[in-house]
């Protein structure tokens, strides 16, 4: 009885969000064991994805919150935060982890927070172009690696932008501001994430609360304009393996137990579900965009005033501590701390250390503050 109540609630929600903004499907699913609601909105987005420019295409936005967050009323702006990927992993399966107590969004959903995820064009499930679907676009090798006979590339270029990017985030910003009734929603952003969410806040402090990022990619010195060949020439789109995956991962590991064999599987195991095409290429594969990306530097980070918490792994090894320390220096606010998380690499928020990066988050969007500091450096895993 519990649970056809649960259902019908989360139906109700799902047609809630159809009328709030007109999405194609809202597909709306039962409450979790936690009690908390997952409900699965699909927004209506005019793309810039120069293969498909002009098209309308849809963007997965996942959403977990409690019953009670949700039908209190409208929540205030800074319990209200949407989750960014980086350059390889869907939003649903970097930051929602069906393992043990891995799911930052369920941490956070479970404090009274209603939030959501992301996928950009290519991504998990939202609109994949058919580019994606051509074995010949991957590189060689990669080809190769599913056992194909090279094949030359009907497209010649990367498939995404960084605008077409910021044209995705702005329209799910834009859907979750009015679902929820809010003016500024909080973002969350991992990786390439950071690019995305940052740079995307960096002209849109009007819509942006608060920002958290882990391992934020940064180049303070790259270019602020698009390259004269945008996208710029190569292969559309890659592919990661499950020995791929779990290799880049290995060498970032520093210290005993760093990880869970078990919580790797997870991740994967998910990786897999979100692509059902990957999922058949030779023993499985995730797929991804390859993305040409610009304007996030110096200049742009100059003009983020929103507090602002950034956190990186010791032994990160895909974007390096120092970078990140950087992009602290240059940041225009005066409400900014750097988390140093000990034991920990890019992967931080699926390994041993999770819940001191899930903890850190969850003061710095209740407080503006972790360990009381609204400004400097915390060692925190250590």
């Amino acid at each position: 009885m519990l649970a056809a109540k649960t259902t019908a609630l989360a139906a109700t929600l799902g047609l809630v969000a159809l009328l709030a903004v007109s999405v194609p499907s809202a597909l709306a699913q039962a409450g979790d064991a936690d009690g908390l609601l997952t409900i699965d909105h699909y927004v209506p987005v005019r793309s810039t994805v120069p293969s498909i420019s002009g098209q309308t295409t849809e963007i997965y936005v996942r959403e977990r919150a409690r019953a009670a967050t949700i039908l209190r009323g409208a929540p205030r702006a800074a319990r209200v935060a949407v989750f960014v990927h980086g350059a390889g992993t869907p939003a649903e399966v970097a930051f929602d982890v069906p393992y043990s107590d891995y799911s930052w969004m369920a941490y956070l959903a479970n404090a009274g927070f209603d939030v959501f995820s992301m996928d950009m064009t290519g991504y998990g499930r939202s609109t994949r172009p058919g580019a994606m679907n051509e074995v010949c676009n991957l590189p060689a090798e990669q080809q190769a690696a599913l056992g194909r006979e090279a094949c030359k590339a009907p497209l010649g270029e990367q498939l995404t932008t960084i605008a077409s990017d910021w044209n995705d985030l702005d329209a799910v910003v834009d859907y979750v501001r009015t679902l929820r009734g809010v003016a500024r929603v909080s973002l969350i952003g991992w990786s390439l994430g950071g690019t995305r969410s940052m740079g995307y806040a960096s002209t849109h402090l009007d819509k942006v609360q608060k920002l958290i990022e882990v391992a934020p990619a940064y180049n303070r010195t790259g270019s602020s304009t698009p390259p004269a060949k945008t996208p710029a020439e190569g292969a559309p789109f890659n592919t990661q393996s499950q020995a791929e995956f779990a290799a880049n991962w290995d060498r970032q590991v520093g210290c005993a137990d760093q990880y869970e064999p078990a919580a790797s599987d997870a991740v994967w195991s998910e990786m897999l579900a979100s692509d059902p095409v990957g999922a058949t290429w030779g023993t499985g594969v995730r797929r991804a965009p390859n993305t040409t990306s610009w304007g996030w530097n110096q200049a742009a980070a100059a003009r983020i005033t929103v507090p602002t918490l950034l956190m990186s792994g010791v032994h990160d090894k895909q974007v390096l501590p120092e970078r990140v320390r950087e992009l602290y220096a240059d940041l225009g606010s005066t409400q900014k701390v750097f988390v140093d998380l000990g034991c920990s690499s890019h992967n931080a928020m699926w390994e041993k250390n999770h819940l001191a990066l899930f903890r850190a988050s969850l003061e710095w969007l209740s407080l503006g503050a972790v360990n009381g500091l609204q400004q400097g450096t915390v060692a925190l895993g250590y």
